[in-house]
Order: C-alpha cells, then structure tokens, then sequence
C-alpha cells in the first residue's frame, strides 16, 4: 500500500509552524511530524526580512522532516493579513433549450465570476463555489443533469497582492521548497477544527493569530465569508507593556502565564512581581492586569462581529455558533468574553479527525497548519510527493550534528517564551 506525504507550512508573525501528514490509500490521515520555532521576519502576513524568514522557514521543516523521518520537497502554504481580500462574485451561463446542465457549463458560469475586478495587482488564490440557482431556483449544490435555461452561481473569491504574495514565495523557495498550493488561513483553521454538526449550520470562526486576526464564516461547510483584522496577540501584549512600562518580553510573559480577559476571572489574591528593567521589581495585582487586556481583545470580537453584520446582517440571526482558534486564543477567559459579545455558544477550536501524533497538534496553535494538511490530502498530488521516500536511519555522526543544532532551537524557545 503506498502512502502520500503532505506538508502544512504556517509562516505566521510569531512562530513557523511545520506540520506532516500521511494519507494512506483508504484515506486515513496520520501526522507524523512537526516542527515549530520562532519567526522573526514577518509582520501582519507580509515578509519584512527575507533572510530571517527564509532561516525560519527552514529550521521548522528541519525539525519537522527529523521527527516524521521523511525529506521535504513541497508544502501548503497558508497566506493572511490586510493585503487579502476577499468578495463573493456572481457568475452566469446561458443553457440551450432541451439540453441539460453539463460540467462546462458550470465552469463557463464560474470562469465568469472569477472575472471580478479587484482594485490593483491581486493573485486569485481560491475561488469556492457556494450555491447554484437554475431559473431562479436557489439552495441547489450540485447542477449537473439539471433542465433550465440559465444557470447562476455565487462564488467566494479570494486574492492576494501579487508584491507580498511574491517575497512569500521567495522565502519559501529559497529554503529549498516547492510550494504546492496556497491556501487562506483562516479557510485552513476552518478545515482543522469543523466537526459534522458545525457544517450543518453557519459558524463565524475567528482565528487570532499574533499580529492579525482571521474572521471567517462557514455556511454548511463551506466558505462564505473572510476577512482580516490588523489585530492580535502583539497588540495586547505591547498595551500591557505600555500601561505598566515594561519591556514586551514581560509582557509577554505574564500575558501567557497570568493574564486573563476578563477581571473576573483573574485571582483577586495574586501579587504579580513584575520586572521593570532588570533591576527593579513591581507588584501588580492580577486583576490589574486583566483591566489591561480586556479593551483589546474586546476590539477584536468587535470587529470580528462588525465584518459579519455588514455582510450578513445582526450576528446573532445569522450564526449559530462561535469557534475562537489560534495561538493567542489560548487567553484564559476569551471563551467567556466572546459568550459576553456575541450571545451564541462558544468553543476553543483545536485540529480534529486526525491519527499518529494528534497530542503534538491538539493545540489551537496547529490549526491553520493541520488544516493546510488537510487541504492537501483532496487536492490532486504532484509528481514530487508521489515520490517522497523515508530516510534512512542517522548515523552517530548525523545525530551528534542534529543534538546540537535541536539545543539552538531549544535556547531560541526559551528566550521566546
């Protein structure tokens, strides 16, 4: 029986993230490697420093390709931040009398609507059809065999600006990649964490990352509706280190050690001892520090909602129910907050339906790059992945080499955190 190896790569402003899958021929897919490390070479989805990102690109597929024990020639490559833009587009196609609805006829009906002009040098990166309408009639997925005479289809388009797409592209070929698709993230995050009940109904998913924040909704399992917030995990973090007059890397500590977005949920009895500049210490009560992080994380759920009414209509009539997901999700009372926003049940959106390592990737913080693998195990492989071997076992040599480099990547982690 042979096996397909897949290859999520999640290029975020924080960390890289690296995520193997193999997908057998009855279609069980097993993670069988990941690697993630620090990423200082991105800034609100666009490449700031090439050469940094290039490095990190690397190291993460390095240490992914050691724990499956598989090389890495191609990946799926997750794309976000303002310069995606997203609309739904109509497409229509005339159908001869007497005849019925063939596959080119919907293609001529999608081409057309794959022709929306977005303003300035844009890449279509997905165009996914949602529902067709023959003669007026609505709610139909699949036209084929039909009888009418006009076939409509309303198609979500999404684009990105060819100039930061392009240094993307860069970075992952010169860390000695193909890239073998690109694919929204936040579409990505979706494909992880949707379980069967969820694409029944509508879900408004946002995924906040460290620099950006993802919105998507999802009508019966398919894409609807995407945007970006120029909002996350970094502003928070450089508020707390505003109001407190601290260094970011503080911040950053005691936001995942000890913050929480809602005072409530802070304990009334902690002193936090916060280091100021190396020499002084101050204490701050933890309530304190939540009255620092609510306004921010509120603002995002803020948008978040704004992207939906505008384009659906009152939140709470047009979802039924809330995912929050990626890395900076992970805010102890975000879940309770977004219930406090939005008036629907909400849920911490971690990968499902998966094999193999599902303990390494049950974290938020996966889902964009387990769902980039999974995007991969239905689209058509390439010649490159069909021929992916395992390597062969490492010699002392080879593995004194890869200690010393794992105990870079461990000091670079702990200087992270």
């Amino acid at each position: 029986m042979s096996e397909r190896i897949i290859v999520g790569l999640d290029v975020g402003t924080t960390k890289v993230c690296t995520v193997i899958g193999e997908l057998s021929e009855d279609g069980i897919l097993d993670i069988i490697g990941e690697g993630t490390v620090p990423s200082q070479g991105m800034k609100r989805g666009a490449v700031v420093n090439l050469e940094k990102t290039t490095e990190a690109i690397r190291a993460s597929v390095k240490l992914a390709e050691r724990v499956a024990g598989v090389p890495i020639s191609e990946v799926y490559v997750g794309i976000a931040g303002p310069h995606v833009k997203s609309v739904t587009s109509q497409g229509l196609a005339a159908i001869r009398r007497g005849h019925s609805i063939s596959g080119a006829d919907v293609e001529r009906a999608i081409e057309q609507a794959k022709a929306y002009p977005f303003d300035g040098d844009y890449e279509l990166i997905h165009a996914l059809p949602l529902e067709y309408r023959v003669d007026a009639q609505e709610g139909i997925k699949d036209p084929l065999g039909m009888a009418g005479v006009r076939l409509e289809v309303d198609v979500h388009l999404v684009s990105a600006a060819s100039g930061p797409l392009t240094n993307l592209k860069r970075a992952v070929n010169a860390a000695g990649l193909d890239i073998a698709g690109l694919v929204l993230q936040s579409y990505a995050s979706g494909l992880a964490v949707l379980n069967p009940e969820d694409k029944e109904g509508t879900v408004l998913l946002v995924d906040v990352g460290g620099s950006t924040s993802d919105v998507a909704v999802f009508k019966n399992g398919q894409l609807a509706h995407s945007s970006v917030i120029p909002l996350g995990g970094e502003q928070v973090t450089s508020d707390i280190a505003q109001l407190l007059k601290i260094p970011a890397e503080e911040a950053e500590r005691i936001k995942k050690k000890y913050g929480a977005a809602l005072v409530e949920m802070a304990d009334p009895d902690l002193m936090l001892e916060i280091n100021q500049d190396g020499n002084h210490v101050r204490d701050v009560p933890a309530p304190e520090l939540a009255h620092y992080i609510r306004p921010r994380v509120r603002e995002i759920l803020l948008l978040a909602r704004a992207s939906v009414d505008d384009e659906f209509g009152p939140l709470e009539l047009a979802v039924n129910r809330v995912i929050l997901t990626g890395g900076s999700a992970l805010l102890r009372g975000l879940e309770e907050l977004a219930y406090q926003e939005y008036h629907q049940p909400v849920r911490l959106g971690r990968p499902e339906g998966l094999s193999g390592l599902t303990d390494v990737v049950a974290s938020p913080a996966h889902s964009t790059a387990v769902g980039l693998v999974k995007f991969g195990s239905t689209s058509k492989p390439s010649p490159q992945s069909a021929t992916l071997r395992r390597l062969r076992p490492r010699t002392s040599k080879q593995s004194d080499s890869d200690a010393g480099i794992w105990e870079k990547i461990k000091g670079i982690f702990e200087n992270f955190f």
